[in-house]
């Protein structure tokens, strides 16, 4: 997800390099999974842990290749719902996601942080310098890392390589080294089968492990990370070579969860991995110094500290594609939430004040994390279920994608009523998000809100100079009929003295009004000495009009006056682009003079009661 906007759309890898950086994310959860998972289930880890890599293999994965293959430049599943979903409920269902990737991407670079720091302070050589300074140590980390990408985060897929290959590789080290203990003592392997048995025969087993596998749902994160990264590889067979990256990457975490959690079990003493124990949150870590010494355990934590750094660049990348993609182009942010500084000021803003919130404290932000990305694969479920649907797909096709969706909805659920402190969370940032979004877009309602502006034909762009620079007057109709114009020409002549040709302007709406910006199609014919505009494709009939106005330069503009109920106007404006266009008109104009002074005559605004 990380990548230097420096760098071009141009530049793509092979997709065994672009592994690597949806790696940082997802394979650094080992960092602190299998102790999660040690506190969550106990002895029941590795079975719980089975039923999660099966979930992932038999679900995320089968989803995900779905979703790449309708996601080429890397959009995901929140932009194949908002394409699904037109309109304000479409806009109302991806800020409620946007509040779960905002969960989902912050909480992982502040518990990567936390993380982090715990490993640094646990470590035999740091600890005396660092003490207990893990909050200073986690703020300290993430100042680091707003300080990166405010300079600018060059070469990202080396580094990400460099990072996540020896991290690997050093988790195999420590995992063998474990299996080989477990080999060589096997009243381990005895002890761990004893303590199963007595909690039951294989039924009891398999549904314990079944209700609490979801509080392992950290174990799958990173495939949204591994969508998003789809616009890097390289263009010949970026769909089969996506599906490739997401293949292998949850082929090699299946085999690392399996195998962390099986050696954690059977090695980690139930009171190092309690709260506050030796063990809390850095399983493996724990393992690395116990058995191959402090050595080789403080390399260990150095290169757990990159990775789960690393990870938190991965976020922080995330929500610097994800925020300007979606809310300014809906009108629910400021125009500077587009640029790369200020949002990186605000997103560090935001971790410091929910490290603080939480302490710093791994396993407190671990729900919140899970809540978020179990949030992100529903949506991605039901976003396949729904395409597939679109498409006419086999019944039985659907059907699965659907069963899968009430796999994650079960998940998801558990983890709500388990851990109520991460749908909290959750709710704050979704409330924030759809509240900010509403202010801002009530703000940018009198924006002129026009993307571009086309003609349909050769003539009207042939016309259009002739009615430019205070040579007609522009008079919008909400019905433009022969009738209506003729109408509406006696009208003004006979209580206004008007010189010139008059342009007649009729606005036609999109279907969707929920939209911001639009581009705009005009057409433009003569009647007589007179002009009529048709323009097609608007979002909003005032701002469309203010827009024209800028473009025609006239010499005076007659706006009509419903004197219906104000509030409701004010309503149909902001949400339907309609209501009282005469002020809204009058308004955006005022707003934009102020914006632009200049030294030419602005035209004459005459308001009339219809």
């Amino acid at each position: 997800m990380i990548s230097d906007h420096r760098e071009g759309p141009h530049a793509t890898h092979s997709w065994f390099g672009v592994l690597w950086l949806t790696g940082v994310d997802y394979f650094s959860t080992l960092g602190y999974q299998p102790g999660i998972a040690l506190l969550a289930a106990g002895a029941l880890a590795p079975l719980a842990t089975l039923i999660l890599v099966a979930v992932t293999v038999l679900g995320a994965l089968p989803i995900y290749a779905q979703v790449a293959l309708r996601s080429y430049a890397g959009q995901g599943s929140i932009a194949m719902l908002e394409n699904l979903l037109p309109g304000w409920g479409g806009k109302l269902f991806v800020l409620v996601l946007l509040g779960f990737a905002g969960t989902d991407f912050v909480i992982t670079m502040t518990l990567s942080a936390a993380d982090a720091a715990q490993h640094a302070i646990e470590n035999p050589y740091l600890h005396p310098y660092l003490g207990e300074a893990r909050e200073a140590l986690t703020i300290g980390l993430l100042a680091v890392l707003a300080l990166v990408f405010l300079k600018g985060f060059r070469e990202a897929i080396g580094v990400a390589g460099a990072v996540a290959i020896p991290y690997l590789l050093l988790n195999v080290v420590v995992l063998g080294r474990g299996l080989a203990e477990i080999a060589r003592h096997p009243d381990f392997l005895s002890g761990w089968k004893m303590g199963l048995h007595a909690r039951g025969d294989w039924t009891m087993l398999l549904v314990g492990s079944a209700l609490v596998f979801p509080r392992l749902a950290l174990g799958m994160s990173g495939f949204e990370t591994g969508v998003s990264v789809m616009p890097l590889v390289h263009r010949a067979g970026r769909i089969r070579s996506t599906r490739k990256l997401l293949a292998a990457a949850a082929l090699i975490m299946s085999v690392m969860l399996i195998a962390s959690s099986f050696v954690t079990t059977l090695l980690v003493p139930e009171k190092a991995y309690q709260t506050g124990g030796d063990a809390a949150g850095r399983a493996i870590a724990y393992l690395a110094h116990h058995y191959l010494g402090p050595a080789f355990g403080t390399i260990y934590d150095l290169a757990t500290i990159l990775i789960l750094w690393f990870a938190g660049a991965s976020a922080m990348a995330g929500l610097l594609n994800l925020v300007p993609r979606y809310l300014p182009r809906f009108g629910m942010a400021p125009r500077w939430v587009a640029f790369h500084r200020p949002l990186v000021l605000v997103l560090f803003a935001i971790s410091v004040a929910v490290t603080l919130v939480f302490k710093a404290d791994v396993e407190a932000q671990s729900g919140a994390y899970a809540t978020g990305v179990l949030a992100l694969m529903l949506s991605a479920a039901i976003a396949v279920a729904l395409a597939l649907r679109r498409e006419k797909s086999s019944p039985l096709l659907q059907g699965y994608f659907w069963v899968v969706a009430a796999v994650f909805a079960y998940t998801l659920g558990d983890n709500v009523i388990g851990r109520p402190d991460g749908v909290i969370i959750s709710g704050v940032f979704i409330l924030a998000v759809v509240v900010l979004s509403g202010m801002s877009r009530w703000r940018r309602a009198t924006e002129l809100r026009v993307a571009e502006v086309r003609f349909v034909d050769h003539q009207s762009a042939a016309l259009w100079p002739a009615m430019v620079g205070k040579k007609v007057n522009l008079v919008p109709l909400r019905t433009c009929t022969p009738e209506a114009r003729a109408r509406k020409a006696e009208e003004m002549r006979k209580y206004y003295s008007v010189t010139g040709p008059i342009a007649f302007t009729h606005v036609n709406l999109l279907d969707n009004r929920s939209e911001f910006l639009a581009p705009l199609e005009l057409k433009v014919t003569t009647e007589g000495d007179n002009y009529v505009i048709e323009v097609f494709g608007a979002v909003a009939i005032a701002n469309t009009i203010a827009y024209l106005s800028e473009l025609i330069d006239p010499v005076s503009i007659f706006l009509g006056l419903t004197r219906r109920n104000p509030m409701e106007q004010a309503l149909r404006f902001l949400l339907w682009g309609e209501g009282e266009t005469g002020l809204m008109v009058y308004t955006i104009l005022l707003r934009y003079w102020d914006a632009t002074p200049e030294d030419d005559v602005r035209p004459l605004i005459f308001l009339m009661s219809e």
